[in-house]
Formats: C-alpha cells, structure tokens, sequence
C-alpha cells in the first residue's frame, strides 16, 4: 500500500530578494543577472551553508534556504547583508545590488527537492516588507531567538502580511550603515523608570541613519533632524523632545518602546538618509511608542543640490506629513476614550472634528465642547479662538438665527484667545482671520497673519488663513500664493476644503477662471456640503459664459444657504473687494 501521506517538518525560513530588482535589470538586464549570479554563488549560498543551512532554490532575484536553528538562519542573514554592503561600497549606486531578507520558523511542507506551506508563505511576506539592505523576522522566530544572540531588534508591530489572514507581529533588526547587526542598546545606569507622558501629544525626533558608508556625511543627516525636531516645536500643541536628549541614542539601536519610556513620549520619529550618485533618499517612519503601532512611514528622493535647500525641502516634506497625522491619531484616540471627567485638551480634540464638518449641527457641537473646555482651562487660547470661528462660520453660512450675537460672540472669543495667547501662531491665525471677516480692520489683520506664518511657516492653519485675510483685503495674488502653501503644507487637511474655494475665489479676482473652476470642484469634492466652493464654481462658469453650470452651482448655492443674496454675502463677510466674484454670481443668477 502506498503512503501517501504528506512529508512535514517544523523549520526556520530565509527568504531572500533583491530589492528594486525590475528596476535594475530595466538599466542593465545581462549585467545585473551576472551580479547577481556572482553574489548567490559566492556570498550567499556559502553563508547558507556556513551556518548549516540548504539552500532549496534560487528563486530567479533571490534565494529560498532552510535553517534546523532560527539562530543559525538570523546569522546568516546578518553575515550576507554584511557581506552585501561590503561589495556595494566600491560599485557606483545605480549597480548595486540590494538584498531584503525574511525569515519565519514555522511548519512546512516538503515536496521533492521543494518546501511550501505557511512557513515559507509568511518568510517570504516579511522579506517583502523589510528595508533594503535589512532583515525582517516573525513574532515566532524574535521568541526563539531572544537571549541567544547579541543583535538588536526593534518591533515593527501588527503588520497586515499579503495573503496571510491575521496580522502578525513582526520584528526588524537594526542595521549599521556597514551592514552589520547593531547591538542592543544598554540601560543606563541610573534608574531606568518610565516618565510619566505629558498632557499633550509628545514626540522625540531620533537621529536619522547615514546609510551611505560616508562618515563625513553624518552633518547632512544630523542636520536634517535638528530641522525637524526645530519645525516641529513651533507647534504649542505638541511637547517635543529637545536635540541633546534625542541624540543620546545616536550610533545605537533602540526599542522604540525603551525610547518612548526613557523620554516620556508617546510617538517617535525615526528614520535614514542615504546619499549617492547625485540624489538623496530620505526614509522616516512615525511610531506609537505606547503600542508599537506604524502611524505613517514615506520615503523621499531628491536631486542633491543645495544642501541647506535640500534640508528645508525635505523637512516640509517630512513635518507636512506627519503633523495632520499626529493630530488626526489623537483625535482618534480621543474619541475613543470618552473619559467620564474630560480634560479640556480631550474636549477640544472631541471639538475638532464637528468644526471640520461643515454643518449647522457641527458648529453647534464644536462650540459646545469648546466653552466645555473652557470652563475647565480658561486660558486655553486656541480653544476660544476655536469657539470664535465656529460663531464666525454661523453667520457666513447663514446657519445663525441671530447673526448679530453670533458675529459679537466672535469678535469678543478672538480678543479673548489673543489676550491669554499672542504669541501662539495657530491662534493668531484665526484671530485674524475672525477679524477680517468680522471686523475688517485689514492693516491689523495682515500684521497678525504674516506675524502667524512667521512664528511657524510649517502650518497649513497659519498659511490658509493668511490666504483669507489677504483675499478679503482685495490683494488675490498674495492670497493665492499663501492658499498654494497651505496646500503645500497637508495636501490631505481635513480642512483641505476651505482653502481650495478661497483659493479659487482669489483665481475669480485674478480672471484665472479655468484654474478657479479646478479649485472649486476639488473643493467640492473634498466636502460637497461647502457652501463657498459651489459660490465660487458659479461665478467662475458665469465669467466663461457656460450659463447651465453657473446656474447649477448656483441652486446648489441656495440649495445649502437658502437666504442667500448677494448683499447679504457682501454683508455678511466683508466681500466688497470681491468685485470679480460678485459679477459673476449676478451672472450666474443669484439674487441681489
């Protein structure tokens, strides 16, 4: 009688490939395949073996090996990336061949001279999601191998892994810009006890990897950070971690949740720099040091150019990104807390997203929750300057019943944000901002506007509302060009809405018609309950004569603000130097 019985062995998986492998052989299709010949052949196949290891096959970019000892297997891959670094220093950037390796231990199926089955499945889901150069390995295989080698891993978290049904938790060892493993940072010794995480969103900035082998480049990589951490401590909502302390851990590999305890932070920022042949590439990744949850990770690429340039560029591009994230991740968190005695910062964060919604009921909610806030902290500038924009937005939007208490609400929430806080340049925006559509003093309101986006040129709030203050004060170019930063600043705002339609308002006054209509259904896209973008779609059709779609961006104009007139928008808000805008909703059919 035949057995067919399947043949199945519990076994330690390296899974191996080259990363950018279809990029390499796009440039250098013959030469990239004997590169990698050369390496399999004499790096990685006599490690494998080495380390008592077989090699099961090549699988075309990379290689399948089978490890009795996950020690063995996360040995090997440390030696082969060594290995791989060493030959790649001397060969130009666009040759060089990167390795990403995963390594799983599991049970497999053997088939012949093949192995399959989940073990090798989730060896090769690592592999993929491991950096260049680095090596990736299951919960299973950190668990064997923890106490027995001197390598530092760092959690990587829940990972949701192709094809594989539950996440799993995965482990990333920390490499030296030479290849090697680093060593697992040691306790210092004074007391190691946890600081206790302030009342606010906390970050350290670590120092950023110079993953070129150049040590006379640690200044671009050193600089960059202390740009960010820099950009980053302009925001008063955010306690952020101080230069010296974050670069105590530099040249070691952390447990981000060592980190978080050590300096009494919730979040960390870590990341890489790599220069070579012309470009840099910059990876960062944002980090719940609490969970050990991947908040946001991006890669960017630059030509390398001006140095102190390329740093301001990047650090845009870095803060830009992960400030909303910050702030959408503790509004989250925030909602689903819902503690029975709320701090005022809990309440605000409970505020946030009513103001964002752009409704009656939003509004109504959103200044509920801030005089809550109030009540308990009556120095919380930004929350009355928060209170005052949602008054504001009562009587432009004709939600108020009575606009005349919702516009002295307003005035009298600004003075009162400005007199506990002046020098905070998110508060100073709406303030300003208030004013221009409330007050109209426009002298007073562009000192405080240009005052904001000095104290902190990163914020999306501070330049979007300069944009306003501007465009009311019947200046359109500058205005356009300050709603262009803002969208520049989070290309992903919640509040994304309010200055594409400003925006498209100032392109109305500057007769750029085609690009206001651009504005103003992006506008609409990003929140189809805004009134002002459908304003703005109407007297931009009406200018280019296409009567039937002004006429229909107008209804819907009245369809959301049915009181709406032209004098009473002009009234309203202060948009007499609107005067392109206001030719084109008479165009478009609006009542007077």
């Amino acid at each position: 009688m035949t057995d067919n019985r399947v043949e199945r062995r519990l076994a330690a998986i390296l899974a191996a490939d080259v990363a950018g492998y279809s990029r390499l052989t796009g440039l250098d299709e013959e030469g990239t395949h004997v590169r990698l010949r050369e390496r399999l052949r004499g790096l990685a196949d006599p490690k494998i073996s080495e380390h008592r290891g077989k090699v099961v096959k090549h699988t075309g970019d990379g290689v399948l090996a089978e490890f009795g000892s996950v020690v063995d297997a996360v040995r090997c891959a440390i030696e082969i990336q060594g290995g791989m670094a060493e030959q790649n220093a001397t060969m130009p950037q666009v040759k060089q061949i990167e390795f990403r390796i995963g390594i799983h231990v599991g049970d497999i199926i053997v088939d012949d001279n093949d192995i399959f089955g989940d073990g090798v499945n989730i060896a090769a889901r690592l592999e993929g999601i491991a950096e260049p150069g680095g090596v990736c390995i299951s919960d299973d295989a950190q668990r064997q191998v923890r106490g027995k080698v001197d390598f530092a891993f760092e959690d990587m978290g829940l990972q949701n892994l192709k094809n594989i049904v539950e996440p799993m938790r995965a482990w990333r060892l920390r490499m030296n810009a030479s290849g090697s493993a680093a060593a697992p940072i040691e306790p210092p010794v004074e007391s190691t006890q946890a600081l206790a995480l302030p009342d606010k969103p906390s970050i350290a900035v670590l120092p950023f990897e110079n993953m070129s082998g150049d040590p006379e480049q640690e200044y671009f990589a050193d600089g960059m950070v202390e740009e960010i951490i820099t950009a980053l401590s302009r925001f008063k909502w955010l306690f952020v971690i101080a230069r010296n302390s974050s670069f105590t851990f530099k040249g070691k590999a952390v447990d981000i949740k060592e980190v978080g305890r050590r300096l009494g932070v919730r979040y960390v920022l870590e990341g890489s720099v790599r220069k070579a042949a012309g470009k840099v590439r910059i990876t960062g990744q944002l980090i719940d040091a609490v969970t050990g949850a991947h908040i946001w990770a991006d890669r960017f690429e630059r030509d390398l150019m001006d140095v102190f340039a390329l740093q301001d560029e990047v650090t845009v591009a870095v803060v830009s990104a992960i400030q909303p994230k910050l702030l959408q991740t503790e509004i989250a968190t925030a909602t689903r807390r819902r503690p029975e005695n709320p701090t005022a910062y809990d309440l605000y964060l409970r505020a946030m997203p009513q103001y964002y919604l752009t409704t009656p009921e939003g509004d109504a909610e959103a200044i509920r929750l801030a005089h809550r806030a109030l009540e308990l902290d009556p120095r919380f500038g930004f929350v009355a300057a928060l209170a005052g924009v949602c008054h504001m937005q009562r009587v432009l939007w004709g939600y108020s019943t009575d606009p005349q208490f919702d516009r002295k609400e307003a005035v009298r929430l600004l003075r009162l944000a400005l007199s506990v806080d002046d020098g905070d340049p998110d508060t100073l925006a709406w303030a300003g901002l208030i004013s221009a559509f409330m007050v109209g003093d426009s002298e007073s309101e562009i000192e405080m506007a240009d005052r904001a986006v000095a104290l902190n040129p990163n914020s999306f709030r501070a330049w979007a509302c300069r944009g306003q203050v501007y465009r009311i004060a019947g200046l359109p170019e500058e205005a356009a060009r300050s709603f262009e930063r803002a969208i520049r600043m989070s290309p992903i705002d919640p509040a994304l809405n309010r200055a594409l339609a400003g925006m498209g308002m100032a392109f109305v006054e500057l007769r750029r018609f085609d690009e206001a209509i651009v504005a103003g259904r992006k506008a609409q896209r990003h929140n189809p309950s805004y009134p002002p973008a459908y304003s703005c779609l109407a007297s931009a059709f009406a200018h280019l004569g296409r009567d039937a779609e002004a006429r229909e961006a107008a209804a819907r104009v009245l369809e959301l603000d049915p009181a709406f007139t032209i004098s009473v928008w002009i009234a309203r808000g202060g948009q007499s130097n609107s005067k392109l805008m206001i030719e084109g909703l008479r165009k478009a059919g609006l009542p007077e």
